[in-house]
């Protein structure tokens, strides 16, 4: 069998690619889950990447929870209430604080369909992309469970809460247009070239200061949680050692010689 996450690796962009297509690139299972948050530890080790692509092989971009072992009582939905309490806590809920955890930006590619768990990793990423074939389901109250994997936290941050509640209260898939107007999905394009234009963006983004990029990501995050003013003295902060980087000198030197700047990261 193929490994469950594909990583490869382009000068400093790293694609993930959920590779279960036989079974719509399910979001549960052990075997995955433990190769996704390996993909992930991965990408935290290496200073070399400076943004990641995330997409599905295959039809869709992932079906979220297997249904088969939810009615099979087995695999993570084993056992009794604090069974699937703790197979929960140990497996698919330790994906969010590592991915969206993340100091560098990640472009999700969405080739197709995209349901519960699936949707909350799409909300973990910063910029999100999808082909005309993709939908996004939160059908938790369509069969009898709660949201489980974050999503009544991330989406209502993106989409708003009103559009958040009529996905997760009435469980109705929403289409590529529909994502996009409620800006779950910033660009529609058709599924053959959607993972090179990820990558396109990703390249962009890794051709610019590293750790002003980083900086840039984390007082968007951070923003979202503090007051005004805690939020200007993390700006200051960033700004203090920003100023003094190698990375700022070089822009500023590049700048005036007329010339594209050259970052290391330092």
């Amino acid at each position: 069998m193929s490994d469950p996450v594909l990583y490869e690796q382009d000068g400093h962009v790293a694609t993930l690619t959920l590779n279960r297509p036989d079974e719509l690139n399910a979001f549960s299972d052990e075997t995955m889950v433990e190769a996704f948050i390996a993909a992930i530890e991965r990408i935290k080790a290496d200073d070399t990447i400076r943004a990641v692509v995330l997409t599905g092989a295959g039809k869709a971009f992932s079906a979220g929870g297997n249904v088969k072992h939810m009615r099979d009582k087995t695999d993570m939905f084993e056992g009794g209430p604090a069974e699937i309490r703790d197979a929960y806590l140990r497996g698919v809920l330790r994906v969010p604080p590592l991915f969206y955890g993340l100091d560098i930006p990640v472009i999700a590619a969405v080739n197709g369909p995209c349901y519960g768990a699936a949707v909350d990793l799409v909300c973990m990423c910063d910029i999100r992309i999808a082909s005309p074939e993709a939908s996004f389901g939160l059908p938790f109250v369509n069969i009898g469970i709660a949201p489980g994997d974050g999503a009544a936290w991330f989406l209502p941050r993106i989409v708003g809460n009103a559009a958040a509640a009529e996905l997760l209260l009435t469980g109705e898939p929403a289409s590529a247009a529909k994502a996009k107007e409620i800006g779950l999905i910033s660009k529609i394009l058709p599924r053959p070239g959607i993972v090179a234009e990820a990558q396109r963006i990703a390249q962009r983004i890794a051709s610019r200061a590293p750790i002003a990029v980083r900086f840039a990501k984390r007082l968007m995050r951070e923003g979202q949680q503090q007051t005004l003013a805690t939020h200007l003295e993390m700006c200051a902060a960033y700004q203090g050692i920003a100023h003094t980087t190698q990375d700022h000198h070089e822009a500023l030197a590049a700048f005036f010689e007329k010339r594209d700047p050259v970052f290391n990261g330092k």
